[in-house]
């Protein structure tokens, strides 16, 4: 599998939020959509909503920790957004990572 590569640009994130599938949880938002390149390709949005900058600081580190531990088992060729809720920056990153695993299952971008 290649390494992941980081969303950055905003018309990536709206192109996902306009066309990609949407999976949802308490804790986390997934948003699956297929690439031209070939590559993964994720980002993480956190709005102020969650809170002040250390929690949404938090929400990110605990998602980017949940994905870690997931993308050997991605397939590559996709375009993935996380979106945190605002229960993210009060769990655990395990429960995050059960939830996204759901969520790439669902959306079939999990090889095992």
């Amino acid at each position: 599998m290649s390494e992941y590569i980081t969303l950055k640009e905003n018309r990536d994130f709206t192109r996902l939020y306009k066309r990609g599938k949407s999976f949802v949880s308490p804790v986390l938002v997934t948003y699956v959509m297929k690439n031209k390149s070939g590559n993964l390709r994720y980002g993480i949005t956190t709005g102020k909503k969650i809170g002040k900058a250390v929690k949404r600081t938090r929400a990110r580190r605990v998602i980017r920790a949940a994905f870690y531990e997931l993308y050997p088992n991605i397939k590559s060729g996709y375009d993935i957004v996380f979106v945190a809720r605002g229960k993210t920056p009060f769990v655990k990153s395990q429960i995050v990572k059960e939830a996204m695993q759901k969520h790439l299952k669902l959306a079939g971008t999990v090889d095992k």
